[in-house]
């Protein structure tokens, strides 16, 4: 299966696809840069910055991705991500730190997004980029 049969019916589905991956690459390169090029945040408000980011990505997997084989494989891609981030960041930064909290969150906020599978809002995207061919 390409990536591209694994999408829901859209009309535009790279440039859907392209933006999904540049929120992942924007995660991991704010996930990766010195701190101190990071604004300050009130204690605890990086848990909350943590799991609002994988939220969207996985809501927006959710979105993208037409089986729920694909969209698990997403979350769990998510997942992996954000652990493997958090131990680059102890391994291979000296101004950020390995946080197993953080990870947890981003957890918490894949899991979150993976749940918006079971809304009526699991495919908005379709509603607003359907294939002209595609009638409801």
């Amino acid at each position: 299966m390409s990536r591209l049969s694994a999408l829901k019916p859209l009309r535009r589905p790279r440039l859907w696809l392209a933006a999904w991956w540049f929120g992942v690459a924007a995660v991991v390169a704010l996930s990766l840069v010195p701190a101190f090029l990071l604004p300050q945040v009130p204690d605890g408000g990086d848990k909350l910055e943590h799991f609002l980011s994988y939220f969207l990505l996985a809501a927006a997997a959710v979105q993208l991705f037409l089986p729920r084989q694909a969209v698990l494989r997403a979350g769990s891609g998510l997942i992996a991500m954000g652990i493997a981030l958090e131990i680059a960041q102890g391994l291979f930064t000296s101004t950020r730190q390995m946080d197993a909290t953080d990870a947890l969150a981003n957890s918490l906020g894949v899991a979150a997004g993976l749940l918006t599978l079971l809304t009526p809002w699991c495919n908005a995207l379709l509603h607003v980029d359907r294939r002209p061919d595609r009638i409801d």
